[in-house]
């Protein structure tokens, strides 16, 4: 069974949040092995490079096996897409990394090892949002990769 791990800069404060991504969580449970890594959201630093510098650290150690970052700059991919490249990659590699970075994005470092990166939109979401979003976005490929309806 395939590892999807996220990366997460900071943690989930509030109840709705934590409801919303543990529905998508179980809901994903009988496709995949999910993986959720949260890093501390650095705040001993005024600077936004060293900031970006201290989480990229954190994340750098987290990962395993492809993966993606979650770029405003990235690639934008509809439903379809993302279902294809998460079935074309399941192929090659047993873990799919994903990063959701912190709230100045992450180091170049981090950019550098990311080789794929895509994009949710231009629209800026708070991380908390975000992890939902991606979490429904992943049981949306697994669905329309199973041959579900759910995907409209």
């Amino acid at each position: 069974m395939i590892t999807i791990k996220l990366v997460c800069v900071g943690n989930l404060k509030e109840k709705f949040w934590t409801e919303a991504c543990n529905e998508y969580i179980k809901r994903l449970g009988r496709f995949c092995k999910l993986e959720i890594v949260e890093v501390a959201e650095e705040n001993k630093h005024s600077q936004i490079d060293k900031i970006k510098l201290e989480e990229g650290k954190h994340i750098l150690e987290k990962l395993e096996g492809k993966v993606y970052l979650l770029d405003i700059t990235g690639k934008q991919l509809s439903s379809e897409e993302l279902a294809e490249a998460i079935g074309k990659d399941m192929l090659t590699s047993s873990t799919l990394t994903f990063i959701i970075g912190g709230s100045y994005g992450v180091s170049e470092e981090v950019k550098k090892i990311a080789k794929s990166k895509i994009s949710f939109g231009r629209a800026t979401y708070p991380h908390n949002l975000m992890r939902v979003i991606l979490l429904e976005q992943l049981y949306r490929a697994f669905m329309i990769n199973n041959g579900s309806c759910y995907h409209k």
